[in-house]
């Protein structure tokens, strides 16, 4: 039987086809995501709202100081072991059970340095402003319940379900959002009474989450596996304590400078900042996949200049609508934003800069180099004190020292973008 040889033109059919089924795939899969974070940003918003105006603005700056504490400490559990986590899932599935098993041990031997670490941050931030117990509430809330609901999000993001991810962040914001929700109505609703319900809607989303959405497989302990991961862990710990302390030590410092006001003020301006953060996210967590597949991916200026740019745009749109709408109706968001609104036009390139800065950063995460990333982030968090420590200050009107982060973060920007693109020529480093 005479075999019929493929026409070039037939081959070039198939290959438009098997390209536009990838970017349909691609199409799908990103639909699916983001559908997810225009859910958790509709829930944001309300319990955004329901929170910023029922606790005072010195209150709310106090619990989102606490909070960004939180999130900070939170890398400190299972010492960055979530990014073996996440590696596997998405390159190795089969093994997800035996890393599961190393995630949980290592977390229980991370407990011990998480206190002594939340007990700093106390003394040096905290202490004569919030109770203790307080705090304490805070942190449990951020370390031990929340980061490890965001583990099983991750690792249904590494294996591709990005649906239940989907579901799982709807319902996590839609439970600190009945809870923000419920403490308008209750009696003596103030900030220790909230962190309470706050813990309790965490705890929630995490039992639930690891019920119904963590894929099942059977726990293992093997100790040969993790002995070559541990400094990987380790460097993206300190990695992520470096970039959140980079995102999130600007809160820490307008507390300590210019007190609880000044720093609810500010809280509210960066949440809705915040916000427009959200479709990003999505996007880089989907490249950051492709990535770790083909490293070189971005080789490609037109490729990569395209990308920032559209970061960029995206997120200044983002933050000129919500400005927009507060100008057009002042209190749409309550009373408490009221005061801030007028803020968001002066801070209105922060997040395209922003949000740029926290994408360059997972690229060195995509490509495994997290000894790099780190010393990034940590030269980055120092001038970003420098920055913020000189205009807090300096600057007595809360609206000029607004305006001038917008200088601040462009050059935050600047030298994030010089390290990133120069450490990018280097070689990338499989896990």
């Amino acid at each position: 039987m005479t075999q019929i040889s493929e026409t070039p033109r037939t081959a070039t059919v198939d290959r438009f086809l098997r390209l536009a089924a990838g970017r349909k795939s691609v199409v799908r899969d990103y639909a699916v995501a983001i559908s997810g974070n225009a859910g958790r940003l509709v829930f944001s918003l309300v319990y955004f709202i329901a929170l910023a105006n029922t606790l005072s603005v010195a209150e709310f700056g106090l619990f989102a100081t606490a909070s960004a504490a939180g999130v900070l400490l939170s890398r400190l559990l299972s010492f960055g072991f979530i990014s073996v986590l996440y590696r596997m899932a998405t390159i190795r599935p089969r093994l997800l059970g035996a890393y599961t098993a190393g995630f949980l041990a290592l977390s229980i031997l991370s407990l011990p340095v998480l206190a002594a670490a939340a007990a700093i941050v106390y003394l040096a931030a905290f202490a004569g402003q919030v109770a203790p117990s307080t705090f304490a509430l805070v942190i449990a809330a951020e370390a031990l319940a929340w980061r490890p609901t965001e583990a099983v999000m991750i690792v249904n993001n590494g294996l591709g379900r990005f649906g239940r991810t989907t579901v799982l962040v709807i319902l996590a914001m839609l439970l600190r959002s009945l809870a923000a929700l419920s403490l308008a109505f209750l009696p003596g609703a103030d900030l220790a009474l909230w962190c309470w319900l706050y813990l309790a809607s965490n705890l929630v989303s995490l039992g639930v989450g690891v019920v119904f959405f963590y894929p099942r497989q059977r726990l293992r302990f093997d100790k040969r596996l993790y002995g070559p991961r541990i400094p990987h862990s380790l460097a993206v710990a300190g990695a992520e304590i470096l970039f959140y302390l980079q995102m999130e030590f600007d809160k820490l410092l307008v507390l300590t400078f210019g007190g609880p006001h000044l720093a609810g003020i500010y809280a509210i301006v960066m949440r809705l900042v915040d916000l427009t953060a959200i479709p990003i996210r999505t996007f880089t967590m989907m490249l950051v996949q492709k990535i770790m597949k083909s490293p070189d991916l971005l080789k490609r200026f037109s490729l990569t200049a395209g990308i920032e740019a559209g970061v960029f745009i995206v997120s200044t749109l983002a933050i000129a609508a919500l400005a927009l709408l507060l100008y057009v109706y002042p209190n749409a968001l309550g009373r408490n934003v009221t005061e801030a609104a007028p803020l968001l036009w002066l801070a209105i390139l922060v997040p395209g800069f922003r949000n740029l800065v926290e994408y360059q950063a997972e690229l060195l995460f995509a490509r495994g180099q997290v000894k790099i990333r780190a010393l990034n982030l940590a030269l980055l968090a120092g001038a970003k004190a420098v920055l913020l420590i000189w205009l807090l200050t300096r600057v007595g009107e809360t609206s000029e020292l607004v305006l001038w982060l917008n200088a601040a973060f462009a050059a935050l920007y600047v030298g994030s973008l010089l390290l990133t693109y120069s450490a990018m020529r280097l070689p990338w480093k499989p896990v």
